[in-house]
């Protein structure tokens, strides 16, 4: 059984859609963020755009429409659909009456100056500030951003250790990817967990979409920082670029960045930054080209399929990874720790605890087959259907029982009087139970406060 995706993870193409057309055409100012849409455009699209880059009068749709095969037309329909979605092109009235397309004037001038040179640089590189003394190399770039990265990822598994800011804690509860109650630490949720379960790439991806999605309300503007973003995905690899001429929301926008891997600044107040590996392949979004980086699908493992679960409810995990160790613990308890393998029990408490936080039976059985050892990987089926059956069973018996709050109304002299404040409470729709046998009614908490007042008025008439 294929494991539902509850995660809406978009794309480039279909996160711009969903912009107002006055955003989309400021962001077409800046050439970075044309190339950046163009490159993730479909093959015929680019094809499309191409043929109409210089040229400066609309083409029939009738002549654009025999650029493709009869036998392709429903490419052609799709191509269109992207474009327009975009504003990357507009329909046009000709002489005649005829309908034609034309590029958006906007987005075809900045892509000129994008793939034909020209126009103001993209990015202040550090040059002008000397030679770093504390210049970073690739491969401790990459190391950072992992780093800091798994932070992130620890602190959603509640490992004690892992502290993020308060702006970052918010963030990860408005996403629905961890929940809090008054006075207790924030804890993962279902998205969440599933959110654990997704490559490197697109869990920054979605958690990119999640921070732009509130940018407005922190009083920063879009436009600003999606460019920003856009040009971060064309900088060069362990080179280091200047922060001068920044505002002050993209300032706030860099450290935010520099918490979740995207950029290294040594300081806070540093006049440089490397962007790193993560923030350079960000913009790709989760299409099949960003779905596996060199940073490693899964981050804090070197390898896929660790764990082993046996009929007497052991489970192994032979992993040194503190990420996937605390995975493990959501839904079992830890009994050993050896340096090279984890020794854990899933119980009956341990599963229903687990569901309580959000995490479904489905999404834990998902977890094990995927990290399956490869030993394991040789049985059909990979896990052994007495756990398979035991974890499902332990989330119905928990599903059994639906608990409702209630006030109780009991030790009615008579009858009437029972019959009388039943039916009051059906009236306002707040009766929870009722047992007529023992004069019994349960209401709502809502619905208590008019309840009583009747009941009152009730007795001051007899």
């Amino acid at each position: 059984m294929k494991l539902r995706v509850q995660l809406q993870c978009k794309n480039l193409h279909e996160y711009l859609k969903e912009l107002s057309p006055e955003i989309l055409d400021r962001l077409y100012n800046h050439p970075a963020t044309c190339l950046a849409v163009y490159r993730e455009l479909p093959p015929l699209a680019k094809n499309y755009v191409m043929r109409m880059l210089f040229l400066d009068q609309p083409l029939p749709q009738a002549a654009v429409a025999l650029w493709v095969k009869k036998d392709s037309e429903k490419d052609h329909d799709q191509c269109v659909s992207v474009l327009s979605g975009l504003r990357l092109w507009h329909s046009q009235q000709l002489q005649g009456g005829l309908q034609g397309n034309i590029l958006n004037p906007v987005f075809k001038d900045n892509l000129r100056i994008a793939l034909l040179g020209g126009g103001k640089s993209w990015a202040d590189q550090g040059d002008s500030l000397g030679p770093d003394r504390h210049a970073r190399d690739v491969e401790s770039l990459d190391k950072y951003a992992l780093e800091r990265w798994e932070v992130v990822l620890h602190f959603m598994v509640g490992c004690p250790s892992a502290a993020v800011s308060q702006d970052l804690s918010q963030l990860l509860i408005q996403a629905g990817l961890m929940r809090t109650e008054a006075g207790d630490a924030p804890c993962i949720t279902s998205a969440g967990f599933q959110f654990l379960l997704l490559d490197t790439a697109s869990q920054l991806w979605y958690f990119t979409l999640q921070y732009l999605n509130t940018a407005q309300t922190r009083g920063m503007d879009l436009v600003e920082i999606l460019s920003f973003l856009f040009q971060l995905s064309f900088s060069t690899l362990g080179r280091d670029y200047s922060v001068e001429g920044m505002s002050e929301s993209l300032l706030t926008f860099l450290q935010h960045l520099r918490e979740f891997g995207l950029v290294f600044q040594r300081k806070r107040k540093s006049r440089r930054y490397y962007p790193t590996r993560l923030a350079i392949t960000l913009s790709a979004g989760v299409s099949a080209n960003s779905s596996s980086t060199a940073m490693g699908a899964t981050p804090g493992t070197g390898d896929s399929g660790f764990i082993v679960v046996e009929t007497n409810y052991r489970l192994y995990a032979y992993t040194n990874s503190e990420l996937q160790i605390a995975l493990v613990a959501l839904f079992s308890e830890c009994l050993y720790r050896f340096p090279n393998v984890v020794v854990a029990q899933v119980t009956r408490e341990s599963v229903q605890q687990a569901i309580a936080n959000g995490i479904t039976a489905q999404q834990i059985l998902h977890f094990l087959r995927t990290r399956a050892h490869p030993v394991m990987l040789k049985q059909n089926p990979v896990l052994p259907p007495t756990i398979t059956d035991q974890i499902r069973l332990w989330e119905l018996e928990r599903d059994r029982l639906q608990f409702s709050e209630g006030v109780l109304y009991n030790q009615f002299l008579s009858q009437a009087d029972f019959e009388v404040l039943r039916d009051r409470a059906q009236g306002l729709g707040c009766l929870v139970w009722q047992n007529v046998a023992h004069r019994v009614i349960v209401v709502s908490p809502q619905g208590h406060g008019e309840v009583k007042r009747f009941w009152k008025r009730q007795k001051s008439h007899t």
